[in-house]
């Protein structure tokens, strides 16, 4: 069974565009290895969080802020896909 993707951001904080970009990037890049990608509007101000069954992938306040979606990328195959490649995301700057 293929994982979803869980997308908790708040929309109090204007995160909705972010939320989407990263789904779509997220489905872009992962559209053979999970189900889909769920926007969840938070009730707790500040939020933003990826995670796929209840298991969190990225915790924005436990990052100490964004990171950016090569990051971001990489924290979701590591951890529903470790053996792909990511191509260009994997390269170090």
């Amino acid at each position: 069974m293929k994982p979803t993707i869980e997308i908790e951001y708040c929309p109090k904080c204007g995160w909705l565009l972010r939320a989407t970009y990263m789904a779509q990037e997220l489905l872009t890049t992962f559209q053979e290895e999970v189900y889909g990608v769920t926007l969840i509007p938070s009730e707790v101000a500040g939020r933003f969080q990826i995670r796929t069954s209840d298991q969190i992938i990225f915790d924005r306040k436990r990052e100490d802020g964004f990171k950016d979606i090569k990051i971001i990328k990489q924290l979701v195959r590591n951890q529903i896909c470790p053996d792909k490649s990511l191509g260009h995301s994997d390269r170090k700057a």
